[in-house]
């Protein structure tokens, strides 16, 4: 796991793998047990396992015992400073969704 300077597990790093992103949408829907959620890969348990070992400790999941059963839940309030970081960038693509806006408008008006 890639730690922050203040020892912080980075979200960033989490979330930077494809497998861990899609098993995040998974979770997204409701919560899953590694049996569920290794269903949907072509992977071994352990290494869906050693994902949401990365997730877990990323703040990204939390982990409910069920018996023998863990279950997984999808936590978004971690994923504050990705929202933050793409924030800054909204102002370049509302920028060019306004001029395509304005030259299909242009467009539109010529017909």
């Amino acid at each position: 796991m890639v730690m922050t300077p203040d020892r912080e597990p980075d979200v960033f790093a989490a979330i930077s793998h494809r497998s861990r992103r899609q098993m995040l949408d998974l979770l997204a829907e409701s919560k899953r047990s590694v049996s569920d959620i290794a269903a949907h890969f072509e992977m071994s348990r352990p290494a869906v396992s050693q994902h949401l070992r990365v997730l877990l400790e990323a703040g990204l999941l939390t982990e409910q015992r069920h018996g023998r059963e863990r279950r997984y839940h999808f936590d978004p309030a971690r994923l504050g400073p990705v929202r933050d970081w793409i924030g800054q960038y909204e102002r370049f693509w509302d920028d060019r969704l306004q001029r395509l806006q304005n030259q299909l408008s242009k467009t539109s008006g010529n017909e």
